[in-house]
C-alpha cells in the first residue's frame, strides 16, 4: 500500500485494527448510502467523517470511493492511497453471455474482494476504490467493472456502505449509485448549489425505480451553512428533507488544506458535531431503508 500525506501535514494516529469493529452491533440495521452533488460541495469530507463516526459506534463500515480523482482517502485520514483493484481480479465474459464485458474472476466473491482489496483505515473503516486516474482511462476499465459488481453483489445486511460519488450527474444516474438505499444530495446554500440540488433531486425521482428495483430514498445535507434558515431554504427550493446542516467551519478548511481528516484535526469542531448529529438522524431512517433492500 502506498500512503502519503500532503506537505505540512502531521500523520494522524490511525486505529487500523479492524478486528475491533468487525461486527455490526446487535439491533443495528446496516445501511447503504451514496453522497451525490455538485463538485466542491464537501461530499468527501462529509463521507469520510460520517464513515468513521459510524464505525466508532461498532458498525462494520465500508467507505467506497467512486471518483477517479483523489478525495475520500484524505478525508478519512489515510493520506493518498495508490491501491486499486488489479486487472487479474477480473476475467472477460465468454462470448454470448449476458452482462458487462468484464466480471470478477470465477471463485472471487464480492465479500472476498473487499477483504483482499479494501484498505484498512482509521476506526476500523475499510476503504475501497477502483483506482485513480494517472495516465489514461482504459487502464482502469477492468477495475471499474469489478468495483461496480462488488457493490451490486455485496450483502446488504453485513456492512454499512458510505459512498462518495464523483460530482455531477453521470455517476448517480448511470448505475454507480444503484447499490444505495439512500441518496444524499450534498448541497451548499447558494443559488448555484440549490439549483444543482433541485435538478439532482428531480433526476433521482425519475430514475429511482430504474436504478434500483426496490426504489431509493432521496434526502439532502446542507454543507457550509452560514444562516439559521439555510436548511429551510434548501427544503423549500428542492422539496428534499434536510437530514443535517453542517456549518461553515474553519477547522474543515484547515483539514482539507493539509489533506487530513477533520475528525483527527478538530474532533470538537462544530462540523464534526453536526455530522455526529447526522449519524443519529440516520438511525430514524434505517427501518424504512431496510425494506428497500
Amino acid at each position: 500500500m502506498c500512503v502519503e500525506l500532503l506537505e505540512g501535514a502531521e500523520a494522524p494516529r490511525l486505529d487500523c485494527d479492524a478486528s475491533r469493529h468487525e461486527t455490526v452491533r446487535d439491533g443495528v440495521i446496516a445501511i447503504r448510502l451514496a453522497l451525490i452533488g455538485k463538485g466542491g460541495a464537501g461530499k468527501s469530507a462529509l463521507a469520510g467523517t460520517l464513515a468513521r463516526i459510524l464505525a466508532r459506534r461498532g458498525e462494520r463500515v465500508l467507505a467506497v470511493d467512486c471518483d477517479p480523482m483523489p478525495g475520500l482517502s484524505l478525508s478519512l485520514g489515510l493520506g493518498v492511497v495508490d491501491v486499486r483493484i488489479p486487472d487479474d481480479a477480473t476475467e472477460e465474459r465468454p462470448e454470448g453471455e449476458d452482462g458487462p464485458r468484464y466480471r470478477l474472476r470465477r471463485g472471487l466473491s464480492a465479500e472476498r474482494a473487499v477483504e483482499m482489496y479494501a484498505v484498512p483505515g482509521p476506526d476500523g473503516v475499510r476503504y475501497l476504490q477502483f483506482g485513480k486516474l494517472r495516465e489514461r482511462t482504459p487502464q482502469l476499465m477492468r477495475a471499474q467493472f469489478a468495483f461496480r459488481q462488488i457493490l451490486d453483489e455485496l450483502s446488504s445486511s453485513e456492512r454499512t456502505v458510505v459512498g462518495d460519488l464523483a460530482g455531477g450527474t453521470r455517476q448517480p444516474f448511470f448505475g454507480w449509485g444503484r447499490y444505495a438505499e439512500l441518496l444524499i444530495v450534498v448541497v451548499e446554500p447558494t443559488a448555484k448549489g440549490v439549483l444543482s440540488a433541485r435538478r439532482l433531486a428531480r433526476l433521482a425521482s425519475l430514475t429511482a425505480g430504474q436504478e434500483r428495483p426496490g426504489g431509493q430514498r432521496v434526502a439532502a445535507v446542507v454543507t457550509k451553512a452560514g444562516a439559521p434558515d439555510d436548511a429551510a431554504l434548501v427544503t423549500e427550493r428542492t422539496g428534499l428533507e434536510v437530514l443535517a446542516a453542517v456549518p461553515w467551519d474553519r477547522a474543515v478548511c484547515d483539514a482539507e488544506r493539509y489533506g487530513i481528516s477533520v475528525l483527527d484535526h478538530a474532533p470538537g469542531s462544530p462540523a464534526v458535531a453536526a455530522i455526529t448529529a447526522l449519524a443519529d438522524r440516520l438511525a430514524e431512517h434505517r427501518p424504512a431503508l431496510a425494506s428497500l433492500s
